[in-house]
């Protein structure tokens, strides 16, 4: 049996992949615990007076080739995360990491299958659908000045569009604990994250004791699909632009993600005149 040296070790089988995953995890306790990392720990029930930004996004897709049992177990998973981070308190200079609020994600924790991304493929795994829960945090903190420290990335195209296209839909990978998502309060006031659900939606909210001098606004500039040999990728640029609050000039725009996602569900599902050559 020969080994392509070209193949990642945790390419090669589903061992492979499991051996990696926990290097990663060991890995990344050891830079906690060397790194000491002054996490935001505290929450409040009280909330801060000013809303800064407030994000929904749907709970539960409903649509072709969506498996609706994993999508109902997704929603599971995201109620009990959002238990775990509603009304965190980020003080000047802490860092929210969301693996260091949420925790593991265990079966015996009431956790549930949905869907993960692994080598590349949509299957099912504990705790899964988390992602779509880093994203809207992501895209609510992109609406403030908070830094960002840390943020991966996984396709942009899991599944059909609903409605409008909504820039960075999805996104922002999450794993425990190696790919966490984090970003710290580099402000002079406390902030707070909100978290819950109601039936349909999962809702975001980021508050701060006083208004910030800039709003914040994410565009999106050459959106299609490309057809690459066999595959489609979703691309585009995605901008986090400054607003003066007084003024209402564009003072800063930062390009966030140059987009290259390669879509994840039926590709006859996009529609034709989104396809570019």
């Amino acid at each position: 049996m020969f080994w392509n040296k070209d193949k990642l070790f945790c390419d090669i089988n589903p061992t492979c992949y499991a051996i990696s995953e926990q290097k990663g995890i060991c890995i990344r306790h050891i830079q906690n615990f060397l790194n000491k990392t002054n996490y935001a720990e505290t929450r409040f029930r009280r909330k801060l007076p000013n809303v800064v930004y407030h994000q929904e996004s749907h709970l539960i897709k409903r649509a072709p080739g969506i498996d609706l049992t994993l999508q109902l177990n997704k929603a599971v998973n995201i109620r009990l995360a959002c238990k775990k981070i509603n009304g965190t308190i980020i003080r000047p200079g802490e860092t929210f990491s969301f693996w260091h609020t949420v925790g593991k994600t265990t079966k015996r924790r009431g956790f549930k299958d949905g869907r993960v991304i692994v080598q590349g493929k949509l299957i099912p795994g504990i705790g899964g659908g988390l992602c779509n829960l880093s994203n809207t945090i992501h895209r609510t903190i992109l609406h403030s000045p908070l830094e960002v420290t840390e943020f991966h990335q996984h396709s942009d195209a899991l599944a059909p569009d609903e409605g409008k296209r909504v820039p960075f839909s999805s996104g922002t990978s999450v794993n425990y604990n190696y790919i966490d998502y984090r970003f710290r309060n580099n402000t002079a006031q406390n902030v707070q994250l909100l978290a819950w659900c109601d039936e349909e939606n999962l809702n975001i909210e980021l508050r701060s004791e006083r208004e910030f001098p800039n709003t914040y606004k994410i565009s999106e500039e050459g959106h299609h699909f490309r057809k690459e040999g066999d595959k489609f990728f979703r691309v585009s640029k995605i901008y986090k632009n400054a607003y003066d609050r007084a003024s209402g000039e564009l003072v800063e725009k930062e390009l966030v993600l140059d987009n290259h996602s390669e879509v994840m569900f039926d590709p006859s599902l996009i529609p034709a005149d989104q396809i570019k050559v």
